[in-house]
């Protein structure tokens, strides 16, 4: 009895320790993950949890962005997930992404996945008119968009219609002209083709590398008044503080990058920027929620601490990823270059296989037009030949005629015929008889020609017969000679000794002398994409050139009319900010 009760106390003690539970959904860019969460876990257990998940390990520029009363918010790592403001009910869901956008896409993103959950995000934004973007650069990022989806342009895949169901370009751009879809597929498609050659991870930086040069990319928009009451918008970004008039989120009013800034300070619901230089005036603005200032300052601090750490030596780990990834990338390219290798030689092995296919056919062809020929010289030579036999006995009974003819006239000629009409009568059917020879003579001669010149045919015909054969069995020759190398050629790609000489040659094992081959690479190809890049202007130019006259002026948006304005004055997102960086003291209090 004791121990039954003291077996069910045992069972309550660790049923009372067991920790209570409760389910998250996270959504990526790509995906949906579901955990189970204890609820003593702070935010960053939640957080490393699915970093691990997805192998992510350039962890600093995202975060778990939730949505309570149509504001924007993002787990704090240090708090309870469960005392957040989040819903009540199960699953509880977070948003997996980016907080802090890079001021260098290329130099700082080091992972790949970490460049794919970029690439999704901005893509989305961009289709979402979240950041602007312009009609060309937009066909252009939609290409790069196809390349990473679809891979290298085939013209016998990617046929007419291939991206009928695909969403790449804004709504806005699509109303703006009167182009057809096809017309739209037609361009990207254009430079889809160009991009043949770039692998997933190639293509989708690409994209980020044209998209971070937008005005509105990585920026955070807040509503704020000045002291004044006057309502602005302010911007946080990887460069700085930036603040706009509401009508125009392109080109900022003021801008304070992060280094020129000393101080920023939060008291209730005012917020103050102090400047590095004190001949600045002070900036001081208003926010009307307090939500929306907590979310502003953790994206002040959050920014600023990452604009400071890229101007400071990598981290241990940090230097380690780019190791790798350079290690990874050097590694793709060679198996890139293998592979381009492979297929060249299936390519040429198969244009081999297929030329002597055709040579093959062309003989076959030969063979059958030389027995065709030899066929009909045989029967020629059979039809000479029963032709000269039958003309050789008709020469033959015309001899026999002629000779009974001569017989017979001697036998008249022995006759006497006593009357002289009788004789007149004989002398002449002599005379006939001699014609008669004499003509019979003739015809036996020429019968006699005829019958050799049809055995100088007949001859002729054999002769021809005999070369028929012997280039026949010429033929015959090649074309056994050819089905073997075919089949030798045929059984290339399935089996290169080549390919494991390559392949048992590779070596990963990275030396010094490698390493400077690959610096000099990389070099080069900062040249190559210099060349391009201007080579990628022009294109640009020439395409807003082309659907100028498709568009319709009555549609353009704002954004699309401050944008002409910028671009006509030869403004980029980074010479604006400088600008308004240096005249910051001009800006209205």
């Amino acid at each position: 009895m004791a121990g039954a009760i003291a077996s069910r106390m045992s069972f309550s003690s660790l049923k009372r320790k067991q920790p209570k539970t409760f389910t998250v959904r996270i959504v990526t860019m790509d995906a949906e993950m579901e955990f189970s969460c204890e609820v003593k876990w702070k935010g960053k257990d939640l957080f490393d949890l699915v970093c691990r998940t997805l192998g992510l390990r350039e962890t600093w520029f995202f975060g778990l962005q939730y949505t309570i009363k149509d504001t924007v918010a993002w787990l704090k790592m240090d708090k309870k997930v469960l005392d957040h403001d989040v819903p009540t009910e199960e699953p509880v869901t977070f948003h997996f992404l980016a907080k802090f956008y890079p001021e260098n896409a290329e130099e700082e993103l080091v992972q790949e996945i970490t460049q794919h959950l970029f690439f999704l995000q901005v893509k989305k934004q961009i289709l979402d008119e979240k950041i602007y973007c312009p009609p060309e650069a937009s066909v252009l990022l939609a290409s790069y968009a196809v390349q990473a989806k679809y891979g290298d342009y085939d013209p016998n895949v990617h046929k007419r219609g291939f991206l009928a169901q695909e969403e790449l370009l804004p709504k806005r751009v699509i109303n703006l002209y009167q182009m057809t879809p096809e017309m739209w597929e037609e361009r990207i498609t254009a430079w889809y083709a160009e991009h043949r050659g770039r692998a997933r991870d190639e293509a989708e930086m690409e994209y980020l590398k044209i998209a971070q040069d937008l005005e509105m990319y990585g920026v955070n928009y807040f509503a704020i008044r000045n002291k004044k009451g006057t309502e602005l918008l302010l911007g946080v970004d990887a460069l700085g503080l930036h603040i706009y008039d509401p009508d125009n989120r392109l080109t900022p009013k003021i801008s304070f990058p992060w280094n020129e800034i000393r101080n920023i300070s939060y008291s209730d619901k005012e917020f103050t920027i102090k400047p590095l230089d004190k001949k600045i005036d002070v900036f001081k603005f208003n926010s009307s929620k307090l939500r929306v200032n907590k979310l502003i300052l953790q994206l002040c601090i959050g920014n600023h601490d990452l604009f400071m750490r890229r101007r400071k030596a990598d981290s241990l780990e940090v230097q380690q990823m780019k190791a790798q990834a350079r290690e990874e990338k050097a590694r793709k390219q060679m198996e890139r270059q293998r592979l381009a290798r492979e297929k060249q030689m299936r390519e040429e092995a198969e244009r081999t296989r297929d030329e002597l296919e055709r040579r093959l056919m062309q003989l076959k062809e030969e063979a059958t037009m030389a027995n065709e020929a030899l066929m009909r010289s045989e029967e020629t030579a059979d039809l000479l030949a029963e032709k000269a036999q039958i003309t050789e006995e008709e020469a033959k009974l015309l001899a026999q005629k002629a000779a009974e003819a001569e017989q017979e006239m001697q036998r008249i000629k022995a006759t006497a015929i006593r009357t002289e009409e009788e004789k007149r009568l004989m002398e002449q059917k002599v005379l006939e008889a001699e014609m008669l020879a004499l003509k019979m003579a003739e015809e036996s001669e020429r019968r006699a020609k005829e019958a050799d010149q049809l055995k100088q045919d007949l001859q002729e015909a054999r002769e021809s017969e005999r070369r028929a054969k012997q280039k026949l069995l010429e033929i015959t020759s090649k074309s056994s000679y050819t089905q073997s190398m075919n089949s030798s050629t045929t059984a290339l790609p399935t089996d290169l000794p080549s390919f494991n000489l390559i392949s048992e040659s590779l070596s990963f094992d990275f030396k010094d002398t490698d390493m400077k081959r690959l610096s000099m690479e990389i070099e080069k190809e900062k040249v190559e994409y210099m060349e391009k890049s201007k080579h990628l202007q022009e294109q640009l130019n020439e395409l807003k050139t082309e659907i100028e006259a498709l568009k319709l002026k009555e549609r353009e948006t704002a954004l699309d009319i401050l944008h002409n304005e910028n671009a006509s004055r030869g403004n980029s997102k980074h010479n604006t900010i400088k600008k308004v960086s240096e005249g910051s003291s001009l800006y209205l209090a």
